[in-house]
């Protein structure tokens, strides 16, 4: 009774927005034109390929980076701790937009690599990371303290103490707040534009550059950001409350 409750509420909620930017939108004086985004689909198309592809990517990425960060940060390596601390120091403390040019226009002039879906999105790998590192290292502190020492005194050394018993329950917990990182990549993506790299947003940009036609343009865009990162929160919400009965 509760869900249907909930649900019912949410459909009423969604519809009562709808219906507000819809008399919103009927009081400005603009000569609509919906067959834009329908003409310009395939870039719409293109562009959403492209966001989920890089953001896929990058999560799995940074997430590879955050567990090897967390890691470390809890190590008895102090040139690791310090090393690592460093890093989420640095891509978290600088805004994503500065380190985009960094790596597209320093690191790949650098290397001799010019691909900018793939700079893009080892540029929010990193940026993830750091935040997947710092979530890493939170889940693994929160274990009990206890449960180490126990593990000690079976014989298991450090990392076997870390890869038989804290990680697996330290994994449990940081799922949630992960798969939420993934809804911030999402919506981070769309800095990629700035490089050039044929995102959701870039799609907007050259729709509303060559039609003059802004809310055809952006308001599609809104609405597949939405597809993206909707089912991705409900997820998310689903999982802490899943872990939060087990």
């Amino acid at each position: 009774m509760e869900t249907e409750y909930r649900i019912t509420v949410r459909v009423l909620a969604v519809l009562g927005a709808a219906a507000g930017l819809v008399f919103l939108f009927l009081q400005i004086d603009y000569p609509w034109n919906w067959r834009v985004p329908w003409e310009y689909r395939a870039l719409f198309i293109q562009g959403f390929y492209h966001t989920v592809a890089i953001s896929i990517g990058a999560t799995s990425l940074g997430l590879m980076l955050g567990i090897v960060g967390g890691l470390a940060k809890v190590s008895r390596n102090i040139i690791a701790r310090e090393v690592v601390t460093l890093y989420v120091e640095l891509f978290r403390g600088t805004p994503l937009l500065v380190q985009i040019y960094i790596f597209y226009f320093c690191v790949a002039t650098v290397v001799h690599f010019d691909n900018p879906l793939i700079i893009g999105m080892i540029t929010l790998a990193f940026f993830s990371g750091a935040y997947i590192t710092e979530m890493v290292r939170a889940g693994i502190e929160s274990i009990d303290k206890g449960q180490l020492e126990a593990a000690n005194s079976t014989g298991l050394n450090h990392w076997q103490t870390m890869r038989y018993i804290v990680f697996p329950q330290a994994l449990r917990r940081i799922i949630p707040p992960v798969t939420g990182q993934f809804v911030s990549v999402v919506k981070d993506s769309s800095l990629l534009s700035v490089i050039s790299v044929r995102e959701l947003t870039k799609a907007s940009e050259i729709i509303n550059a060559t039609t003059y036609k802004t809310f055809e343009a952006y308001l599609p865009l809104a609405v597949l950001y939405l597809c993206i990162t909707y089912p991705l929160s409900y997820l998310t919400r689903r999982l802490e409350e899943k872990l939060r009965h087990d």
